[in-house]
């Protein structure tokens, strides 16, 4: 069956929980990892301070293993039954990574509602740009 982008962003929206900006910053105060999930490029021209970079294409490869996310080689993963927070331009490609995650076992995979646009568009302090 084929589906358009719309009817995959929202059937992955439905299995995942977005966040608000008020609440990443509170995830954030708690430490909570938040990966940008953009191109490298993107994530040059300006990012929510405090995040790390694992481009969308490569994130599944990458997640496990990435200190921001993992600081040490933990051979039980128990990093997975932490939050993380994910984040793009507008909230798709976020979208995508949290279900992504969730069906590797993350226990609490957040997307940021309206991605980097909502953030700086509501005042977000940003780094890099």
């Amino acid at each position: 069956m084929r589906q358009t982008v719309q009817q995959l962003l929202a059937e992955a929206k439905a299995k995942i929980r977005e966040i608000d900006a008020a609440e990443l910053r509170a995830l954030q105060a708690r430490g909570v990892p938040v990966v940008d999930v953009r191109e490298p490029a993107e994530f040059g021209a300006g990012r929510i301070p405090g995040a790390s970079n694992i481009p969308r294409g490569v994130l599944e490869f990458e997640i496990d293993g990435h200190p921001a996310v993992n600081g040490t080689r933990d051979p039980a993963l128990a990093h997975r039954d932490q939050p993380i927070v994910l984040y793009c331009r507008s909230g798709g490609r976020s979208a995508l990574a949290a279900e992504a995650l969730k069906r590797l076992g993350f226990a609490e995979p957040l997307s940021l509602a309206g991605g980097y646009l909502g953030w700086t568009e509501g005042g977000g302090k940003v780094e890099g740009a």
